[in-house]
């Protein structure tokens, strides 16, 4: 009898040293990973720019144009081959490159002596931080012919987070700006003509001030126009580079880890086994009061059949 009862005790004892080794290596694994995760995402943390363009602006558009070979028809209908005609495809090109740099200072000057290389412009600079949290956002003006290369060059620059190259064509927008200003002139040379009539003088100021009118529409549209200009043709790249520094991996001692897990355990594990002991306990209170009334009903039983 005391040896089935020293088993049992025996196999409680080993389910609890059990249940408290694996409580414990539980708590230890976990900080291992736990640890692995905080540094990789701080060092994430460190690589995370917000720079944006949106509000970074050169103060003019840069466009591009492009001369290939179409068909055209011929005139009359006859059925001689269709002549070749020259197009000319105005269009505009970008590319936004977001890049980080542990070596701020050093890869800021490849920049711009990739820059100059490839006889390229910088249209807007802004610079801004202190040692360690540098940032340095450029709009450039590149040559159409050059623009490939010079992305190439700069996204070989520290460690390249964002890159797009995003291409539209503004062939109609150009022509539309033409009509425009080819119906302006004509309105413009239509009312100097009227001015050579004879008239009021209250329709001389009128036709003064509508010449005014025009000739300041005309202003703004020759600074559109003049973004087309085949002498000053760019493309558009924008770049920033944030300097980040990388962070040392935190390391912890085993000794550390065990002291912790140990102490995390014990808190853990006591207020676990004192809730199972408590329904254990309330279990079997509850068991042997059922067996009571069990019990006693059988007793009054007894006593009735008497």
């Amino acid at each position: 009898m005391k040896s089935n009862r020293k088993k049992r005790v025996s196999k409680v004892i080993l389910w609890l040293a059990l249940g408290f080794v694996t409580l414990f290596l539980f708590r230890l694994t976990y900080g291992y990973v736990t640890v692995k995760g905080v540094n990789s995402n701080t060092n994430q943390t460190q690589y995370s720019g917000n720079t944006s363009f949106d509000n970074l602006t050169s103060g003019r558009n840069n466009y591009a144009s492009k001369k290939y070979k179409g068909k055209g028809s011929n005139s009359g209908g006859t059925s001689i081959a269709p002549t070749a005609v020259k197009v000319d495809q105005k269009y505009e090109k970008i590319a936004d490159v977001k890049t980080f740099s542990k070596n701020f200072n050093e890869e800021e000057k490849q920049a711009r002596n990739e820059i100059k290389a490839h006889e390229a412009l910088i249209q807007y600079e802004q610079k801004s931080g202190n040692d360690g949290s540098q940032r340095l956002s450029l709009v450039i003006g590149v040559p159409p012919d050059n623009f490939d290369l010079l992305y190439e060059k700069l996204i070989a620059i520290g460690k390249v987070e964002s890159k797009l190259i995003t291409k539209k064509d503004k062939t109609n927008e150009y022509r539309e700006l033409n009509a425009k200003k080819i119906t302006l002139e004509n309105r413009r040379k239509n009312l100097v003509d009227l001015k050579s009539k004879g008239g009021k003088i209250e329709e001389y100021i009128e036709l003064e001030n509508k010449i005014l009118e025009v000739d300041q529409q005309l202003q703004e549209l020759g600074v559109n126009l003049g973004d087309f200009d085949g002498e000053n043709e760019f493309c558009t790249v924008k770049f920033s580079m944030n300097e980040t520094k990388a962070l040392a991996i935190t390391k912890i001692g085993l000794l550390h880890r065990v002291k912790v897990a140990l102490e995390w355990t014990i808190k853990m594990y006591l207020p676990l086994i004192a809730i199972l002991f408590f329904i254990v306990l309330g279990a079997w209170v509850l068991i042997s009061i059922i067996d009571k009334l069990k019990i006693i009903d059988k007793l009054v039983k007894d006593n009735r059949s008497e």
